[in-house]
């Protein structure tokens, strides 16, 4: 009979962090079923790099969900007449809720996860979300996942029934070095990913927005250079 237990479902994005939160699934045994959304987003590229992520890291599944969140706009990364900010270093970065963040969308992303995870019979679902680098995010902090954790137990068939799930965030606490790290001893080909919000149209990183100075820094201080960008 095929073991269910240990199927657990992966918020993917093509970035750094999400790559690295597979390879930590993986790493404790569970099997990883990714999953990606064409959002609206400003690129699409990143939903290439997740593809390439899910092969590299052994997913067992991987799935694109359509919403068109840029019907709804209200981010630099769903409005194209909103500019993503661009910085010359990481302290240019401010403490204020970024015109990057889009409204709602781990609750929109998570509600998904949580609809696949009840199909597959899960009970984990996976999230990369960090509260270090972007503490102006409502969505990335620890009182959120635990909340929609709770709510996701009330809110399904199967955790009425008992099967509690449980949303695992990793990489919550850890610096944008510390992950890099964890990723790179797991086996992470971080040359697959794309963290920047303006690529290039051929995925060159801008190198100015506040993803991809928060990666560079994380680099650096493990005394190397970003594969992206060699």
């Amino acid at each position: 009979m095929q073991n269910l237990s240990n199927r657990a479902v992966i918020l993917l994005s093509g970035g750094l962090d999400s790559a690295t939160c597979l390879a930590i699934a993986k790493s404790l045994g569970f099997e990883p079923y990714a999953i990606s959304f064409r959002y609206g987003q400003r690129h699409r590229i990143e939903l290439e790099r997740a593809a390439a992520v899910s092969r590299h890291l052994g997913a067992k599944d991987h799935i694109v969900i359509d919403i068109d969140l840029a019907k709804l706009g209200g981010s630099a990364l769903t409005d194209q007449n909103i500019a993503v900010p661009k910085h010359q270093s990481v302290d240019q970065i401010g403490n204020d809720i970024p015109l990057t963040y889009v409204p709602a969308r781990n609750t929109v992303f998570l509600s998904y996860a949580l609809a696949w995870a009840e199909v597959l019979e899960s009970k984990d679902i996976f999230i990369g979300v960090n509260a270090l680098d972007y503490s102006g995010y409502p969505d990335c902090r620890p009182d959120y996942i635990a909340a929609f954790e709770k709510m996701a137990n009330l809110a399904t068939k199967r955790g009425v029934e008992g099967n509690h799930l449980t949303i695992h965030s990793p990489l919550i606490q850890l610096t944008k070095a510390q992950i890099i790290e964890r990723g790179l001893a797991l086996g992470v080909d971080y040359s697959l990913t794309i963290s920047c919000y303006d690529p290039a149209e051929d995925g060159t990183p801008c190198g100015r927005c506040d993803s991809c100075l928060l990666r560079a820094k994380g680099f650096s201080e493990l005394g190397s250079v970003d594969p992206a960008l060699k």
